[in-house]
């Protein structure tokens, strides 16, 4: 008896599967169509909530239809099976049914419609909201965002830096890249998203700039773009992942600010990055482009090569390069140049004439420095640098508020040094014995 009771039952529900067809004007809304429809639209739209087997959606659906046929081309009016489909009703707070709900000017928070369930009640109601929006627009009040499209990209500031990935643009943008993705799967009527969405426009903009381009964040709408939702498994909103080529993606589970974005960003850069290039200052033109495209550029004053030698010089570089591959998340630049050879700037950082190597951190943008204080050996260097980066360390204004003449030299030859030849003195004609004498 159990077994034909559920059987009925079953057959049943199937009978009423759904309150609406094609035929009518009432517009079937799911979560693929849901945010393109209604969520991005300008239009007014009078939204139901229903489940087939309610007594009362039934009896509502020839007055919905109605109503419907009376507002097309003016209110749009649809339908939703949250029977069917659960996650869309749960994320407008759908308990019964039938629910009717009212997205008006601000898609982001629709009202709900609590008068009558006869198709005048929903046609007088729907022109009334569409008077308060008219009226809205025309007295310059936009009462929120005008469409979802709008919401997201306004929300927490600009997101030209989002790029919007697609089912038909994903395979060619991310998984034959050579630079590192960040994609956020979103679904529009998510809180948590919207929630991300100022945080991930901030962190876009920034990420891309300090990793020229190399580390890109990227939005996916899930609810629209199901063979990727489907693909990776996506399973709730917002779900981000990582893309590096030749790699599995995997799941990003960091924290949810722009800062935490940032840093994990930059941690990808630097894995993937070659570390920056040490250039020798030979022109004005290495040091201004080097300082003024990196937040700080480090500069080290080293030994004449005439002190040092070939393989002591080396050892001073090597040490630079390892603080440069350590710190290269940092995006400075890195100089260096031989003591005496460029005596000006020298004298702007303080440094002019003694305690060679040394080494100076300069702010190109605010034209102030700080010095190495302690040894030039890794050690010494990290500290140093440590403090600089978490925006600590005492800092001096350049000299002259602006970098000095630079001269132009000849870039080391990667050899010792040679002293000067001089010209042979004939001391034939001296008597040395009066070299050592006081002249009266």
């Amino acid at each position: 008896l159990l077994f034909v009771v559920g059987t009925v039952s079953c057959t049943l529900f199937l009978a009423v599967n759904s309150l609406y067809s094609a035929s009518d004007d009432v517009i079937e809304l799911t979560p693929t169509n849901f945010n393109k429809e209604v969520i991005q639209s300008d239009s007014l739209w009078l939204v139901e909530f229903y489940a087939p087997w309610c007594g009362h959606c039934q009896r509502l659906t020839p007055e919905w239809k109605k109503a419907a046929t009376a507002l097309k081309g003016v209110v749009k009016v649809g339908a939703v099976d949250a029977d069917k489909h659960q996650s869309l009703g749960g994320q407008y707070g759908v308990r019964g049914f039938p629910t009717i709900k009212i997205f008006g000017a601000n898609k982001n928070k629709a009202e709900d419609y609590q008068g009558g369930r006869t198709s005048d009640a929903i046609v007088d109601a729907a022109l009334s909201a569409l008077r308060s929006l008219v009226k809205e627009r025309l007295s310059g009040r936009s009462g929120g965002y005008s469409s979802g499209k709008q919401s997201r990209e306004s929300r927490g500031g600009d997101k030209k830096d989002v790029i919007e990935l697609t089912d038909d643009s994903f395979d060619k943008n991310v998984i034959n890249s050579d630079d590192v993705w960040m994609v956020e799967f979103y679904a529009p009527w998510c809180g948590h998203c919207k929630n991300l969405e100022p945080e991930w426009a901030a962190a876009a903009t920034e990420v891309k700039e300090q990793t020229k381009g190399k580390v890109k964040l990227a939005a996916v709408d899930a609810t629209v773009n199901q063979v990727l939702a489907s693909r990776y498994g996506i399973r709730g909103f917002p779900t981000i992942k990582i893309f590096q080529k030749g790699e599995d993606p995997v799941d990003y589970d960091g924290g949810r600010t722009r800062s935490d974005i940032i840093a994990r960003a930059l941690d990808l850069f630097s894995d993937n990055a070659p570390p920056p290039e040490l250039l020798e200052i030979i022109s004005e033109d290495v040091l201004k482009s080097t300082c003024d495209a990196h937040q700080l550029c480090i500069i080290s004053v080293l030994p004449h090569i005439l002190d040092t030698g070939a393989s002591g010089r080396n050892s001073y570089l090597d040490v630079m390069l390892k603080m440069a591959e350590k710190y290269k998340k940092k995006m400075w630049g890195w100089l260096w140049t031989e003591a005496g050879a460029q005596s000006d700037l020298e004298s702007s950082l303080g440094i002019g004439g003694f305690g060679y190597p040394a080494m100076a951190a300069i702010n190109a943008r605010k034209m102030k420095f700080a010095l190495l204080k302690g040894s030039f050996s890794e050690q010494g260097i990290n500290e140093f640098l440590r403090e600089l980066s978490v925006g600590r360390g005492s800092t001096a204004p350049v000299g002259g508020g602006a970098f000095p003449k630079i001269h132009s030299v000849e870039p080391w030859d990667g050899k010792d040094g040679e002293l000067p030849v001089e010209d042979d003195i004939d001391l034939s004609d001296v008597d040395l014995d009066d070299l050592g004498k006081d002249e009266l």
